[in-house]
């Protein structure tokens, strides 16, 4: 998710760029897409008339796990910004469930980041007491996928 400072970061470095478009994906179901009224691309040097916002989606940041409620054993945190999967194709059984035993570099799920599906793995031996996304459901850099007891 982009904060609102992000998004108006993005818009003035988008004014005063030759730039006509910006389309930006922000998840499978959120897309905002930004294009310049009266922009004359033939010209090399040109000023934005203004800004059009097609679809504005803005929410709320996620909640940290500070902010919820406190679970039990230690975070398995996302390594990157990416999809999560729970197995290593929709017809297999998921790496992991809650109640699993896991050793430490057992993989416990996978991020797909930029085409590359990348192995997450166990940093301690324990067991999974929570599993706190669901499979498909994009993640941010250090957001809790697991806690491990």
């Amino acid at each position: 998710m982009y904060s609102v400072d992000e998004i108006k970061e993005l818009l003035a470095a988008f004014n005063s760029s030759k730039a006509t478009a910006l389309d930006i994906q922000i998840d499978e179901n959120q897309f905002l897409s930004i294009r310049q009224k009266n922009a004359k691309q033939d010209i090399v040097q040109t000023a934005p008339t203004s800004v059009e916002v097609l679809t504005p989606i803005i929410e709320p940041a996620a909640k940290t796990v500070s902010e919820e409620k406190k679970s039990d054993g230690t975070p398995i945190e996302s390594p990157m910004v990416g999809v999560f999967y729970a197995a290593p194709s929709p017809d297999s059984e998921p790496y992991v469930s809650v109640g699993s035993t896991v050793k430490k570099g057992d993989v416990v799920c996978i991020i797909e980041a930029m085409k590359l599906m990348n192995e997450v793995t166990a940093e301690k031996s324990g067991v999974i007491t929570e599993i706190c996304v669901e499979n498909g459901q994009v993640v941010e850099y250090g957001q809790p996928l697991f806690f491990i007891k």
